[in-house]
């Protein structure tokens, strides 16, 4: 008799703080069939070390220690080269799961034909969307739009658009094909995420989600929003003690995508630009950020 599909659970931890011991609880307490390995990126607040007290007697669970922060994507790939499963589960550390969510996920994935990636609605902790839930491609015009606030009036306009799609009543709750999802959750099948090499880490936080969206689709796959299952993000636990780094990382990966997939990055005058833009723009971030790390 065949074993239940098996679904490995793939979570990065970087000083996730306390709640990491309840999202393994809840990834645990589930109707499916999971294995889940936590890549700890050289904790040092004890929550690792709590879920190793919890957990580590589960033969369900494993702890990949990798000695260093070697980054997102390349702790997902760490704990990929030793997952079993039919499909990897690449779950935030902050990202709450429900008792039926795998099973939901599963079903779902099923119906679409050559998945590449599927992605939920994901929600605050006060029950409101998560504007990232569903996205286009951050080409320069789209973030000009959302940056600006233009997207806002897009309304029929494609040229208006921005990199997150409006979550309004037409959309919120549909499922369909997507060039983008959040980052926070992403259930891929084995084959699909081996096929395009994984993550690519020459990101090392931020944008490594949309890299591998982008890659999926070039490669032939279907990146899928579900937005009938949803989940609760809790914003959290690694970056709100390090905003300054986190900021630094999101800009650096923000221009590595740009130069990779933007038709604009092509015309240098207009590349030299954006690289002055984006630093300028962290640059001028960096009293509020530095304010917000003081008063923590």
């Amino acid at each position: 008799m065949r074993l239940p599909v098996l679904t490995s659970i793939v979570v990065v931890a970087a000083d996730s703080g306390a709640g990491l011991v309840d999202t393994v609880r809840r990834a645990l307490a589930g109707t499916a069939r999971v294995e889940l390995l936590l890549s700890d990126n050289a904790s040092s607040d004890g929550s690792v070390a709590a879920v190793a007290a919890a957990y580590g007697a589960d033969p369900r669970v494993r702890i990949i220690h990798n000695g260093k922060n070697l980054g997102f994507g390349a702790g997902v790939n760490r704990a990929a080269a030793l997952a079993r499963g039919d499909h990897l589960l690449i779950l935030n550390p902050d990202c709450l799961l429900e008792a039926d969510s795998v099973a939901q996920l599963l079903a779902r994935a099923a119906t679409v034909p050559r998945l590449g990636l599927l992605g939920v609605r994901i929600r605050h902790p006060d029950g409101s969307d998560e504007a990232a839930s569903r996205r286009r491609d951050p080409t320069l015009r789209r973030s000009l739009m959302t940056l600006s606030g233009l997207a806002r009036f897009a309304g029929g306009r494609p040229s208006w658009q921005g990199v997150n799609e409006p979550l309004d009543e037409a959309v919120r709750g549909a499922d369909g094909p997507a060039e983008a999802v959040s980052g926070a959750l992403m259930l891929l099948p084995r084959a699909a995420f081996d096929a395009v090499g994984g993550f690519d880490e020459g990101y090392f936080l931020h944008c490594e989600d949309l890299d591998l969206c982008r890659r999926l689709r070039d490669a032939g796959y279907t990146v899928y929003y579900a937005g009938s299952i949803a989940v609760v993000h809790g914003k959290g636990g690694s970056s709100r003690h390090r905003p300054v780094f986190v900021a630094w990382h999101k800009h650096r990966g923000m221009w590595r995508w740009f130069r990779r997939f933007d038709p604009a990055a092509r015309r240098p005058l207009l590349r030299g630009m954006v690289w002055l833009g984006l630093w300028t723009r962290f640059a001028a971030s960096l009293p509020r950020l530095l304010w917000r790390k003081w008063r923590r």
